[in-house]
């Protein structure tokens, strides 16, 4: 009961550091940030910090995965979306998903920007490369059924919801994290439905085939 209650302790101060960090990080970047601000912030020494963490980049790290945990989960609305395989039919739904993934994890998305800014992407290049793997395990087997079916036009579908998924998310962090709502002129859902049109149907006009 003791170790419970000690290991409780733990990760009570561990979450206080993490909340701490990410609200330092994400206003005044990594190395603005020292160990001795999280420490104040936190409620805790610097000693503990270290005694938890090791060092301030594995608190960062940290703060990167857990947003990876956050679109890595399977009971994500944006996740069930992916697994539904219905693109192009479901983008109005694929950016409601990723305009709540944004608004609620919009702290730990400006470490991204901080990532590429102050290490060039060390953090987060992982992630990324794997990508065009996540989504064509997604997504192949239906493009292939819609294929087989005629469904499909000459531009690949698997680079058309990477497109789409991209795309949304940064026009939901420009709206969101970057604090400029209507920067391309229209409320979010006009945006929103001028964007799912491009992307089912193009900018040329449609003509006859002969």
């Amino acid at each position: 009961m003791k170790k419970r209650t000690q290991a409780d302790k733990s990760d009570a101060s561990a979450r206080k550091v993490l909340k701490a960090a990410l609200s330092l990080f994400s206003r005044q970047g990594y190395r603005a940030t020292s160990m001795r601000q999280v420490a104040r912030r936190s409620g805790l020494s610097v000693g503990n910090l270290y005694h938890h963490f090791g060092n301030k980049e594995t608190i960062f790290q940290r703060l990167i995965d857990q947003y990876w945990e956050v679109l890595m989960d399977p009971e994500l609305p944006l996740n069930k979306i992916f697994a539904a395989a219905r693109f192009p039919d479901d983008l109005e739904e694929m950016a409601a998903a990723i305009d709540q993934v944004v608004t609620q994890s919009s702290p730990h998305i400006l470490l991204i920007y901080i990532d590429v800014i102050e290490f060039k992407g060390k953090h987060i290049r992982a992630f990324y490369q794997q990508m065009a793997d996540r989504f064509s395990a997604a997504y192949s087997e239906r493009f292939q059924e819609m294929k087989a079916q005629g469904e499909l036009g000459a531009v690949d579908p698997l680079i058309g919801v990477m497109l789409a998924t991209r795309w949304f998310f940064y026009y939901f962090t420009v709206e969101r994290c970057f604090g400029v709502p209507m920067h391309f002129g229209l409320d979010s859902r006009q945006a929103v439905d001028e964007f799912a049109k491009i992307l089912r149907y193009g900018l040329e006009p449609r003509r006859d085939r002969p």
